[in-house]
């Protein structure tokens, strides 16, 4: 059973379009370097500062194999440069968590 990678960030609500961008960056690397992307969630209502990334690994042998590919590839690379220079992110939280609550719908009986 694989476990899922949730990312909390708190960003600047002023540069949401540039946690958009980095978000669409993640998109394309993300699943070249061996993690299966859920996907990223920007503000829409509510709060303005709060956006997630989700993704799965195999576990977390997987996700050290995976973290080192991805600080490898060359969008990895820009992507983490662009946002350690457009500073849009205030704050960052990785907690990871299994899926329980599987199969979903009527049981069997």
């Amino acid at each position: 059973m694989s476990v899922t990678c949730f990312i909390r960030y708190e960003i600047d609500p002023f540069k949401r379009d540039d946690f958009v961008e980095y978000a669409r960056n993640w998109g394309q690397a993300i699943p070249r370097c061996g993690a299966d992307l859920i996907g990223y969630f920007a503000p829409h209502e509510g709060s303005a500062t709060i956006a997630y990334g989700v993704y799965n690994v195999e576990n977390l042998a997987a996700y050290e194999a995976y973290r080192a590919r991805i600080a490898a590839d060359p969008l990895g690379r820009r992507n983490y440069e662009f946002a350690r220079d457009r500073r849009f992110i205030l704050k960052e939280d990785r907690f990871f968590l299994k899926h329980v609550s599987s199969p979903h719908g009527e049981s069997a009986t």
